[in-house]
């Protein structure tokens, strides 16, 4: 017999923990670009109280997750446990990690697994050939997922009532002359990833990036996750992904199937 899954609660709910919710934000104040904060960055990146923000940083420091040098506080590897709680969790990293390295071996470029998170993908398994982003990505790392070809895959798996709300509450901006931020607009390209079942970014993330997604379906035909391959845009055509990488990233996706329950 199943166990129900518990419905999500509300910040109102007597059962939501607010204390725990603020040192999972303090937690998340943390990340490329600020590895050392104050403590006043960080109730600014959280919108905290700097007494609250104390708090939450002196109990962290205590479970060994943060360390402090005087002025700065940073994260310790601890913190990795929290992910890797998950990654050791599921069977999808251990079981699309080796599928992306033939995969990337066999193209000779760039392959990724991402999860979505709210407004943002996850990157859950990676395999890189090559930087193809001025920003470097790994498991664990984010983007927008309104201008990622893995984010439309993963928006598309949604009802479109679902999608629509998520888009309108994420925040969306003109990374590159490319990028589609309009709602509608983005609905429309959703809807035409949802019948093509792949989605193609061209330099709306960033100049001189383009991307093939394709959704990844479990046993039972269910859309878990996305993957994807990324070029630069001089290496292949938009043709070029379509004709050559599409079939490599659907047969990859086809064959992990059976291992995701």
């Amino acid at each position: 017999m199943n166990t129900p899954t518990p419905a999500p609660i509300s910040p109102d709910d007597p059962s939501y923990i607010s204390a725990l919710a603020r040192g999972l934000a303090v937690i998340r104040s943390f990340g490329a670009g600020r590895e050392k904060l104050t403590l006043a960055d960080i109730a600014r990146a959280t919108d905290l109280p700097r007494a609250t923000v104390r708090r939450s940083l002196l109990t962290l420091q205590a479970l060994g997750y943060v360390a402090n040098d005087g002025k700065h506080f940073m994260l310790t590897p601890g913190v990795l446990s929290l992910g890797y709680a998950y990654l050791s969790s599921t069977p999808l990293p251990r079981a699309i990690q080796p599928t992306l390295e033939a995969m990337s071996e066999k193209t000779n470029e760039s392959s990724s697994c991402a999860i979505l998170d709210g407004g943002e993908i996850v990157y859950v398994a990676r395999a890189a050939t090559r930087r193809i982003m001025s920003v470097g990505l790994s498991t664990g790392s984010r983007l927008p997922a309104y201008c990622s070809s893995l984010g439309r895959v993963l928006l598309a798996a949604l009802p479109e009532a679902e999608g629509r709300r998520l888009l309108m509450a994420m925040k969306r901006e003109k990374l590159t002359p490319q990028t589609i931020i309009d709602v509608d607009a983005l609905m429309k390209v959703i809807a035409q990833v949802r019948a093509d079942d792949y989605a193609i970014v061209d330099e709306e993330l960033e100049i001189g990036l383009r991307s093939i997604a394709v959704p990844v379906r479990n046993a039972a035909g269910q859309i878990v996750a996305a993957m994807n391959i990324g070029v630069q845009t001089g290496r292949i055509s938009r043709e070029g992904l379509i004709k050559d990488i599409l079939p490599v990233l659907r047969g990859a996706a086809e064959s992990v199937a059976p291992a995701l329950i």
